[in-house]
C-alpha cells in the first residue's frame, strides 16, 4: 500500500507538472497572439500633409509674377519663384513636379499690383484646376500705399484672407496651401537706396509709403517707415494664425520675412523687387517648407 501510494503521488506529480506546463505557454495573457502566429502591423495614418503635390497653382502679388526679374516694369512670369520655368530659378513647381511636370501642373493666377482684397477672386480661378497645393504670397501691396494712412486695416486683411481659405476649403476640401511671410520692407528700402537708379524708379510710385523721400532721415520720415513696417509685421501676424488654424496650411515660418535680401537678391531695375537670384531665394524657402517633414515655426 505504501509503494502504491507512492507510486499515485508520482503521478499526480508529473500531471501537474504537465499542466503548469501548458499553462506556462499560455502566459502571455488570453488577448494575445499565439507564438506560433504573427501579429499584424497597425495600420499607418494618411499623413494630412503631402510633401510631394502632383499639382501646384500660385495666387499674389507681383513678386508672384517675377516683375522686374527680366525687363524693366514688366512681368516676367518665367521667372516666378513659384511656377516659373527657368533653370536660373529652379521654381517650386520644377522642384516638385520636374520641368514636364511643371509645364503641364503648374498656374500663375497672381497679379501685378494685388492686394489680399484680390485673394478671394484669385483663389476662385485657382480651385478650377483643382491643384494639390496653392502657394499664397501677398500683402507688400497692402502696405505699399501712397501714404501709411491708406494701408490696408488688418481686420480688413484678417476677413479677406479667411474669405479666401474658405472658399478653397469649400471647393478642394484636401488642396494643400503654402503661405509666404510679407517680406521685410524696411530692409528694401535699408539695401535699395544705395542705388540712385533705383530711386529715380521709385519715383515712379513703388511703394511710396516706405520708399518716397528715400534720403530723408528726419523724425517725420523715420515715423512713416516704422509705421509701415509695424503693419507689415501686423499682416505677418495674421497670416501665420489663420494658416495655424487651417490643418493644411503651412507657413513660412517667417523665412522671407527674415530673409537678408541684398542687392544681388534685388532687381537692377528697382531695388524693391526680387532679382532672379533673390526669385531663386524664395523658390529655396518655399520647397524647405513644403517638404520639411514637419511645419515650421
Amino acid at each position: 500500500m505504501r509503494k502504491r501510494g507512492r507510486r499515485t503521488r508520482g503521478v499526480l506529480a508529473v500531471a501537474a507538472a504537465a499542466v503548469l506546463g501548458v499553462a506556462g505557454c499560455d502566459a502571455v495573457g488570453g488577448d494575445s497572439a499565439a507564438p506560433s502566429e504573427k501579429a499584424k502591423p497597425s495600420p499607418q495614418p494618411t499623413p494630412l500633409w503631402d510633401r510631394s503635390p502632383d499639382s501646384v497653382a500660385a495666387v499674389g502679388d507681383s513678386i508672384t509674377r517675377g516683375f522686374d526679374a527680366c525687363d524693366v516694369l514688366s512681368d516676367c512670369p518665367e521667372a516666378s519663384w513659384a511656377t516659373g520655368a527657368s533653370p536660373e530659378v529652379d521654381s517650386l513647381a520644377v522642384r516638385l513636379l520636374g520641368r514636364t511636370g511643371a509645364a503641364r501642373r503648374s498656374w500663375n493666377y497672381a497679379v501685378t499690383g494685388a492686394r489680399m482684397a484680390d485673394l478671394p477672386g484669385q483663389m476662385a480661378q485657382a480651385v478650377r484646376r483643382k491643384p494639390q497645393l496653392v502657394t499664397v504670397m501677398v500683402g507688400a501691396n497692402d502696405a505699399c500705399r501712397r501714404t501709411p494712412s491708406a494701408m490696408t486695416p488688418v481686420s480688413a486683411f484678417r476677413a479677406d484672407f479667411e474669405d479666401s481659405l474658405r472658399s478653397l476649403r469649400k471647393a478642394l476640401p484636401k488642396a494643400q496651401v503654402f503661405v509666404a511671410s510679407v517680406p521685410n520692407l524696411k530692409r528694401l528700402w535699408s539695401e535699395g537706396r544705395s542705388s540712385p537708379m533705383g530711386k529715380q524708379v521709385w519715383k515712379l510710385g513703388i511703394c511710396p509709403s516706405m520708399l518716397g523721400d528715400a534720403d530723408a532721415l528726419d523724425s517725420a520720415a523715420t515715423l512713416r517707415r516704422d509705421t509701415v513696417q509695424k503693419r507689415v509685421e501686423d499682416y505677418n501676424k495674421v497670416l501665420k494664425e489663420v494658416c495655424a488654424a487651417d490643418k493644411r496650411c503651412r507657413h513660412d515660418g517667417g523665412a522671407v520675412y527674415d530673409y537678408r535680401f541684398g542687392t544681388t537678391q534685388l532687381s537692377r531695375w528697382d531695388y524693391f523687387h526680387p532679382s532672379v537670384n533673390g526669385q531663386a531665394r524664395l523658390a529655396e524657402i518655399a520647397y524647405r517648407t513644403v517638404t520639411a517633414k514637419k511645419p515650421l515655426t
